[in-house]
């Protein structure tokens, strides 16, 4: 399996592809402290308005966890005999990871988010009868990255980094539609068939067959097969994007939604990697104060920073990372839909709720910035709450939240495990993000804490009354005074 990272990366390369998102919700306080925290947004509320986090229904996950099996069994009572140790174990390794998945606190289940997905999702399966309900388990997930993706065996999630950036429920609806799309199609299941009667077939064992004789250049002769094998199935994974998308729009124009969500979110999705609700953020200003100013050395550039390296890709190398991406360009899928969606007639931004869609963007920004913290990405959930703070939204939350990741870091960085929770430069990464992590990677441990203390004094002081903002405080205090 790829790593939990590499996951990530390729999620956002391939919109709308199958990904194995995981998550583990762990606090990393004690019962009392989070006890506190909850009175802190809470108690609050009436003076300033902190967001409450949402509450699943562990049930309903334990439901769609029984319905997943159950789909297990069918497909493995209708295999090929000659190869079902084969398909056996896939199908193991599969259900496993969907069950990671279903039983995580990625999934949000909350009930006015899941009942206002389910809304939207019922629209499109009364215009298209031809969809079960009853097969069908969609959610919303707290992942931060922009994608989305079907199980195949009708579980589809939809990350909150890709809602939080779509303009209205007629994008939405698409992105079930084209997931939808897959389900209707079994296309998971005809990868699975594809690549058992490829690695099964004559050709392919009698070049393994060689491959074992071999004396010499066995790697490089493995890695050649291998790559072939995935260009031809990410070859037949590109043309069953292109039936997806066929298929969602006939699935769509049903609906009553506008049409040209489709080509807005296509649009969208051209240049989703560099794609941000927030202006860049300014690191400096935001952790700088009077009492300890900020310090260029922690971002200044030097030779050896990757930013300096030759980073250019030759035409060549472009072209073969083109042939291995699973789904085709943007553009070409826009050319490919424009015409129908010019034809078809016109329709509304929002059949369910306006207004909650609004709202549902916002508490999923936040549901997906805490997740972070819980993951264990320090420094991304750093980005976002200092994102958070500049613009001046949720502005005690994010204060809060910053103290503790510095103080997390402090503590790290003193048992030399800093590195875990904290991104490395890359030139994938937003420019801003990068000149971040290069802050942390540079700033010494004693700086780290009086810099802490200083935010903590200008941002915190006026909350001391809150248990939990006042243990973050005397963290950054006693952290301080041993240097």
């Amino acid at each position: 399996h790829l790593s939990i990272r590499r996951q990530r990366q390729m999620c956002i390369r391939d919109r709308f592809s199958i990904g194995n998102p995981y998550f583990h919700m762990r606090l990393n306080t004690s019962i009392l402290t989070s006890l506190c925290l909850v009175c802190f947004f809470v108690l609050k509320a009436q003076q300033n308005p902190f967001y409450v986090f949402q509450t699943d229904d562990t049930i309903l996950k334990t439901t769609w966890i029984q319905a997943a099996r159950t789909v297990k069994t069918s497909w493995l009572s209708n295999v090929n005999p000659l190869h079902k140790k084969d398909y056996e174990n896939i199908y193991k390794t599969h259900f496993e990871q969907i069950e990671k998945i279903l039983g995580s606190k990625s999934v949000i289940t909350a009930k006015e988010a899941h009942q206002y997905l389910q809304q939207i999702v019922a629209k499109i399966i009364q215009a298209n009868p031809v969809l079960k309900a009853d097969e069908l388990r969609l959610f919303f997930t707290r992942d931060w990255w922009p994608n989305a993706y079907s199980m195949g065996d009708g579980s589809i999630a939809i990350n909150a980094g890709l809602v939080i950036h779509l303009q209205n429920e007629a994008e939405l609806a698409f992105v079930l539609c084209h997931e939808l799309a897959h389900y209707y199609k079994s296309h998971t299941l005809q990868s699975v068939h594809q690549y058992i009667t490829l690695t099964n077939s004559q050709e392919f064992q009698k070049k393994l067959k060689e491959l074992s004789k071999q004396e010499y250049g066995v790697n490089k002769e493995l890695e050649k097969l291998s790559r072939n094998l995935i260009f031809n199935s990410r070859q037949h994974s590109r043309n069953r994007e292109a039936e997806a998308d066929i298929q969602a729009y006939t699935f769509f124009k049903n609906t009553g939604y506008n049409a040209t969500g489709i080509l807005s979110l296509l649009q969208f999705l051209d240049t989703a990697d560099k794609a941000s609700v927030f202006p860049q953020l300014n690191v400096q200003a935001m952790l700088s104060s009077e009492s300890y100013p900020f310090k260029k050395k922690w971002i200044q550039e030097e030779s050896a920073i990757f930013s300096k390296m030759n980073v250019q890709t030759s035409e060549k190398e472009a072209n073969e990372a083109d042939s291995f991406k699973t789904h085709p360009g943007c553009v070409m899928r826009i050319a490919a839909l424009k015409d129908s969606v010019a034809s078809q007639r016109a329709g509304k931004d929002f059949l369910v709720d306006e207004t909650y869609f609004g709202k549902l963007k916002e508490a999923l920004l936040l549901e997906l910035i805490e997740y972070t913290y819980q993951e264990g990405n320090i420094s991304r959930n750093l980005y976002y709450n200092l994102l958070l703070l500049q613009q001046q939204k949720q502005t005690n939350l994010a204060a809060f939240f910053i103290a503790r990741d510095l103080n997390k870091l402090y503590e790290q960085q003193k048992n030399h495990k800093a590195g875990l929770l904290v991104d490395t430069e890359n030139k994938l990464l937003p420019p801003d993000y990068n000149l971040l992590v290069r802050f942390l990677n540079r700033i010494r441990l004693d700086e780290l804490a009086q810099l802490t203390l200083a935010f903590c004094n200008r941002h915190l002081r006026s909350l001391t009354e809150y248990p939990a903002v006042a243990e973050q405080l005397n963290i950054a205090e006693k952290n301080n005074n041993q240097h």
